[in-house]
């Protein structure tokens, strides 16, 4: 951390004692940060407070420098902080006003020093245009793009409220009355003024008990922990079994046949995992109550990891094995025991020496090709071709142990054949993309002509080729649309990694479409049926009709949400595509019908012996304002089909999350989130997506999001929570859900 940005660091919920051990910190630091003249001018102070819009850093810098003097001295700084600290909640509400009040500076000399006096605001007043141009800084500060008129909107919602004699200004006590309607506000009060000032991302963590040694962990993970232990003691009782097998040939060369035999069944386990198809076909049978099914992948790195660590071991004992031959006889030495053939050590020409050191090369090329540093960092292609290689691991294997093919052969062929009846279907069902849309954030939204015999359910995934992008890679994607459109499929694709951009800039910089003629006049039928559910801007929709191979479907954890009563569906970011799809499901299951004779309606469930749903709570997290337009469509057809409904009888709910914009305990958003709260009270929408559900700032506090959730009261059931985002959320969602007691699943493929 930066001395500048450690200035205005605070960690919530402060003590007193805190409180003064980080005054104590900041007379220490003030020193380097001031330099030579013992003062901090403005530029330092803006440097310091990290702030996007130079107007805060300004208007806290005006109200700090109490003498004017166009600078900051450590007395001066640690006055101010000692008030905002320790101060009423009055107090802080009086630094409020001064920071909104822009021309209050100019008519008197109001500066934070004389806060502690009731009577320094004099006459002081916000007026419409004062409050526009705090609103406007605070829209820039959350990255919030709104037209002109709608802050105009905002700025009238706000002042309207608060000015409550109707006096064309808004004084101190009318803004602290207006705050004192919006308890989450005057609850973040009482944190320590310091803590307002902070950057959001510099909030210190709480040290837990680590999750792994909590009783809820073992309790919400049986079944995968049960697995591992099994796992584990397979290959113990493997490694013991073959160094007893091998005792009279030394320590070392037993320890060299235990961890082959275990590299036998890791290298023939990692394949049984590979197998999507039967994976798919098991998930839907008792068995995935039994088995971690949905933990395929969790297990596939961990088996890697233990390939590894076991060729590791392997090779190191062979050598050492053969330094020992070396001191019996003397008759060849280290370089021909390892890279010849001359010792005859195999059983076909004795090769097993150099298919192994072949062998130790490939596995940790794989490993290392496969981690997230590679694969989340734009190199997706070196993971996936390093990762064909494993069909040479297997061929060097049998070759290099005699005892490999009896493990191989059953678990083999299997996976042979599912590979030929891939290659086959994807082959002989070649389809077709018939229309593009670029979304904002580099979003490629494809829609593919589905055949009638593609049956998949909601939160299904594929592989897709397109030859045009790359004629060989083959890239996983989950199904964005749902199962009962028949005609069609979606793709929302990102674009984080060379094929991605590719795809998005293929179509971005074609300047003529395919001609519309050769289209039939169903497709434009079919595309005027699903552009109520997709948001497009005609000069990023492109019809065309371009060759693709399909894979699948294969099926996902999501598969078992209909199947639960109550779901928490998370998604963070483009994380939405496997419950876009589930949720368009659920608009055709829950499709209401009206009577032609009346005006009785009802709902029409489809009978489905897997719908056990009574309850859903869908929450989007995403980064910025645009990417809530990849779905907003979707969204807002959802919330008209239970516009009729009770709050408290709604089948689905909804929570949006914009993490690029403040929060409320962030005095610079403050004021723009009381006028949003405010303008979507009156319009009864949201003014960041048009939705009818309230866009909330921030990230979500998961403690509130579940007082939120009156599972209990409404007696919806035990509740599941599915996840697709990014994998250091997951984390955090996973150790909510211990401690509440939640099952969770992780979309993962």
């Amino acid at each position: 951390m930066s001395e500048t940005a450690a200035l205005c660091v605070l960690g919530t919920d402060m003590s007193l004692d805190e409180d003064t051990r980080w005054l104590e910190w900041v007379t220490k630091q003030f020193g380097n940060i001031a330099g030579d003249d013992k003062e901090i001018d403005l530029d330092e102070f803006k440097t310091a407070l990290k702030v996007k819009e130079s107007f805060f850093a300004e208007r806290f810098f005006e109200l700090f420098d109490s003498d004017g003097s166009r600078s900051i001295s450590l007395d001066e700084l640690l006055k101010a902080l000692n008030l905002l600290i320790h101060g009423s909640k009055t107090d802080k509400l009086r630094f409020l006003f001064q920071v909104y009040d822009v021309d209050g500076q100019k008519n008197a000399d109001i500066s934070l020093i004389h806060l502690s006096n009731p009577d320094s605001t004099g006459s002081g007043s916000i007026d419409p245009d004062e409050l526009r141009t705090v609103l406007k800084s605070c829209l820039r500060e959350s990255a919030i793009s709104l037209p002109e008129e709608k802050l105009d909107d905002l700025t009238l919602a706000l002042f309207e409220s608060a000015d409550k004699d109707n006096s064309g200004s808004i004084t101190f006590e009318e803004l602290k009355a207006e705050l004192e309607t919006f308890p989450e506000v005057m609850e973040n009060l009482t944190i320590s003024a310091a803590n307002w000032l902070k950057p959001p991302e510099m909030e210190q963590k709480k040290r837990n008990t680590p999750r792994y040694l909590t009783r809820a962990y073992w309790q919400n993970n049986s079944r995968k922990l049960l697995f591992l232990c099994f796992y584990c003691l397979i290959n113990v009782l493997l490694f013991i079994m073959a160094m007893l097998q091998h005792a009279p040939g030394g320590i070392w060369l037993m320890l060299a046949k235990g961890c082959g035999t275990c590299l036998d069944l890791n290298c023939t386990f990692i394949m049984v995992l590979m197998l999507r198809r039967c994976l798919t076909w098991l998930r839907a049978t008792w068995v995935v109550r039994v088995l971690p099914l949905d933990q395929n992948i969790l297990l596939h790195h961990i088996v890697g990891y233990a390939i590894l660590i076991f060729t590791i071991g392997h090779t190191m004992a062979h050598v050492m094995n053969f330094g020992r031959l070396i001191q019996m006889d003397g008759r060849y030495h280290m370089w021909e025991y390892l890279l010849t053939t001359r010792p005859g050590i195999g059983w076909i020409y004795g090769t097993a020496s150099i298919t192994g050191v072949v062998l130790q090369v490939l596995i940790c090329l794989m490993v290392v090709c496969s981690s997230t540093f590679v694969r989340r960092s734009g190199h997706f292609e070196v993971f996936y071709w390093t990762h064909l290689s494993y069909v040479w691991v297997w061929i060097l294997l049998i070759v290099h142990c005699a005892n490999f093919w009896k493990w191989f052969v059953v678990p083999g062929i299997v996976f042979i054949v599912e590979k030929l009846v891939g290659i086959a279907v994807s082959r002989m069902s070649g389809q077709y993309i018939i229309e593009v849309n670029l979304l904002p954030s580099k979003v490629t939204h494809l829609v593919i002509k589905r055949p009638p015999f593609f049956h998949f359910k909601p939160g299904d995934f594929i592989y897709i080729n397109i030859p045009v992008i790359a004629k060989y890679e083959w890239h996983p994607f989950t199904i964005s649309s749902a199962p009962e459109q028949q005609d069609i499929m979606w793709l929302h694709v990102r674009s984080m990694g060379q094929w991605t951009n590719r795809l998005y800039e293929y179509f971005q910089s074609e300047s003529q479409t395919t001609s519309t003629k050769r289209l039939t006049a169903s497709l434009r039928n079919r595309h005027h049926q699903t552009q109520t559910l997709v948001t497009t801007h005609p000069s990023n929709h492109r019809f065309c009709n371009i060759k693709c191979y399909v894979d699948g479907p294969y099926g996902t954890p999501t598969r078992q949400i209909f199947a639960s009563e109550h779901a928490v569906l998370i998604g963070a970011g483009i994380g939405i595509t496997p419950f876009a799809s589930i949720l368009q499901s659920i608009i055709y299951r829950m499709r209401k019908q009206n009577c032609p004779n009346c005006s009785y309606s009802w709902c029409a469930t489809i009978k489905d012996s897997e719908m056990n749903l009574r309850k859903v709570d869908f929450i989007w997290i995403n980064r910025d304002q645009k990417s809530f337009e990849w779905f907003v469509s979707l969204l807002t057809k959802l919330e008209m089909d239970q516009a009729d409904e009770e709050p408290e009888g709604r089948f689905l709910e909804m929570h949006m999350y914009m993490t690029s914009a403040l929060s409320k305990n962030d005095m610079k958003a403050i004021g723009l989130q009381m006028a949003l709260d405010l303008l979507a009270k009156k319009e009864k929408r949201d003014s960041i997506t048009g939705l009818r559900t309230r866009t909330q700032p921030g990230r979500p506090e998961w403690r509130k999001v579940r007082g939120r959730m009156p599972v209990s009261e409404e007696k919806k059931g035990k509740v599941h929570v599915f996840y697709c985002g990014s994998p250091a959320l997951a984390k955090v969602i996973k150790a909510h859900c211990e401690q509440f007691g939640f099952s969770f699943y992780k979309e993962n493929f």
